[in-house]
């Protein structure tokens, strides 16, 4: 499938200085068990968020250039059989575009920033 949207990874901070460090991705947990990064688009990003981190603080939400991917990168059927992007390398930190501290409001829930599709 050819879409390159930009892409939404969520990741802790701490885990995001390591990949700076090293200067580059190599995947959370998750990712490393299942052999790909997990990413959303903007449409599924904050269903992710709330499934997977809800209430977690110190996360970070990273932008990423999916065009810059090629074709490692591959959207799958998952849940409710919506295509998600998979990259099925490491993320080089030049395809990141920004990264923004996912905080959370009052009642719990993050607080996005502004999503380009």
């Amino acid at each position: 499938m050819t879409l390159t949207p930009t892409l939404y990874k969520i990741v802790t901070e701490t885990l995001w200085q390591e990949a700076r460090a090293a200067g580059i991705f190599r995947g959370a947990a998750i990712d490393l068990t299942d052999g790909y990064i997990h990413f959303s688009t903007s449409a599924q990003v904050r269903q992710t968020a709330a499934l997977y981190f809800a209430g977690q603080t110190g996360l970070l939400l990273v932008a990423v250039d999916g065009k810059e991917l090629g074709d490692k990168l591959v959207f799958e059927p998952s849940r409710g059989g919506d295509l998600f992007p998979h990259l099925y390398a490491d993320l080089p930190l030049s395809a990141v575009l920004w990264e923004k501290p996912l905080l959370l409001d009052a009642a719990g829930q993050h607080i996005f920033p502004d999503l380009q599709p």
